[in-house]
């Protein structure tokens, strides 16, 4: 249904003139209350019913050619009309929640519907059929929401992935997909999951966020911007480390923003998630195997793929395996001012997960000279983490300074400094400078970009 919406994408998003990933349209829906009207037992059953006949009766084919708020529109009047053969439809607020129910059932993913229109969810879990949790400002909460049974479940798990080309069951029990609006999807089903199949839902960012708003939520502050502004300009190689959920990728989206509109981008995801806005961006998107285990495309193929493609700048959405390797051989061979991230918690960490994933490489190196290719590439750790009052903040922007004997040897220039908690139980911090100056001045000197000392002295906080 509502292919323009729903439909899985088999390849990229459709791009601008300039190269870039249009923006999706923004959708003009009534964004329903947090908490949803729960339908009596008599209208449920009205519900079921009326679904049932209004899929029999309606033109698939016609409503597939309609925007997702002319569909809306015209699914509306066609729910009014049957529903007016009801003796039993109710009144007011029952009657609007049942239009909107069944609505959502028709053209979208049921009972998760409103939770995608709400603007203040950015992730969705499901954990059963009665279960479902939703992250709002950072905090974890479980809303009324939720759906029929476990088959109605399985049903929207199903009209999620076979757009795909692909099926979860019993021999494939997961799968990951993507909405055309850009949300990613993870779906795990029996025997996977013993207790029941599962969804899990990060939201596609509908707003652009900048460096402005990072400073304005105190993700960094101000004097971190105008630092890592010149390191990007100065085509300084970076690692963005972080765990899951802590906006590696928002933070990727600014860094990627300090790139010069003069320089060709290529992008590599799995899935993409980007939004570079300049005019020169290739993107690549990696894909898994398909029904029969073939087709697939690693984001290792892509990486050497896109080193024939004349990048001036080469980013990775997320390095997860051997596909490290050769980005550090990219880094390492004159494609400097290269960006990607890593789930790391801490800068070091980072370094120890890029050394493993060099390893799954399968080549036979020796530790030693892993760690150096290591020490040579990057130049500029941004470590960002969620903080238990579910803030994002950068807590760490450290050198890689070399090597020391066997050791990559780090130093910090920037660190989170706390004290304590607000009334609200926000945490009170600054990202400040250590007053430390890093090693890799020459690359200022070679690309002629003024480096910004000022804001690395300690005097000025």
């Amino acid at each position: 249904m509502l292919r323009e919406r729903f439909q899985i994408q088999r390849s990229t998003p459709a791009e601008t003139p300039g190269g870039t990933a249009a923006p999706p349209p923004p959708l003009a829906l009534r964004t329903p209350p947090p908490m949803p009207v729960v339908l009596p037992p008599a209208l449920a059953l009205v519900k079921e019913q009326v679904h049932r006949q209004l899929v029999a009766e309606i033109d698939l084919d016609q409503l597939a050619r309609l925007n997702p708020e002319q569909a809306r529109t015209e699914v509306r009047g066609s729910i009014t009309e049957i529903l007016g053969t009801y003796p039993m439809q109710g009144t007011g607020d029952l009657r609007l929640a049942l239009i909107e129910e069944i609505l959502d059932e028709v053209l979208g993913l049921g009972p998760l519907e409103p939770l995608l229109r709400d603007d203040e969810v950015s992730e969705i879990m499901v954990n059963a059929p009665d279960q479902i949790w939703v992250e709002r400002g950072g905090r974890i909460q479980r809303v009324a929401h939720q759906f029929r049974d476990e088959g109605h479940l399985l049903r929207v798990i199903e009209r999620i992935v076979a757009p795909l080309g692909r099926r979860v069951d019993e021999a494939s029990p997961m799968a990951d997909a993507r909405l055309l609006d850009g949300s990613r999807i993870n779906v795990v089903v029996p025997p996977a999951s013993p207790t029941g199949a599962k969804i899990t839902l990060r939201k596609f960012a509908r707003h652009r966020l900048r460096a402005d708003d990072l400073v304005r939520f105190g993700t960094l502050s101000e004097a971190s911007v105008t630092f890592l502004r010149a390191c990007v300009a100065a085509e300084l190689n970076v690692l963005v480390s972080g765990g899951t959920g802590t906006g590696k990728t928002t933070l990727l989206n600014v860094l990627s923003s300090f790139i010069s509109e003069d320089e060709r981008i290529v992008t590599i995801e799995d899935p993409l998630e980007l939004q570079l806005q300049q005019p020169h961006v290739v993107a690549l998107e990696a894909r898994p195997p398909g029904i029969e285990g073939t087709r697939q495309i690693t984001q290792r193929d892509l990486v050497r793929n896109a080193l024939r493609m004349r990048p001036d700048r080469v980013i990775v959405g997320e390095v997860r395996g051997g596909e490290a390797f050769d980005m550090l051989q990219a880094m390492n061979t004159g494609h400097d001012g290269s960006i990607s991230t890593v789930h790391a918690n801490t800068p070091r960490d980072a370094l120890s997960r890029v050394e493993n994933m060099v390893l799954m490489a399968g080549l036979d190196l020796p530790d030693h000279a892993i760690r150096e290719q290591i020490a040579s590439a990057i130049q500029l750790i941004v470590q960002i983490s969620r903080l238990p009052d579910g803030s994002r903040r950068v807590t760490h922007i450290t050198e890689v300074a070399g090597m020391e004997s066997q050791t990559i040897t780090l130093q910090d220039l920037f660190t989170l400094e706390t004290s304590g908690t607000d009334e609200e139980g926000r945490i009170i911090g600054a990202l400040v400078p250590t007053g430390l100056q890093p090693q890799f001045t020459d690359r200022f000197q070679r690309t002629g970009v003024p480096f910004p000392a000022e804001v690395l002295r300690t005097d000025r906080w």
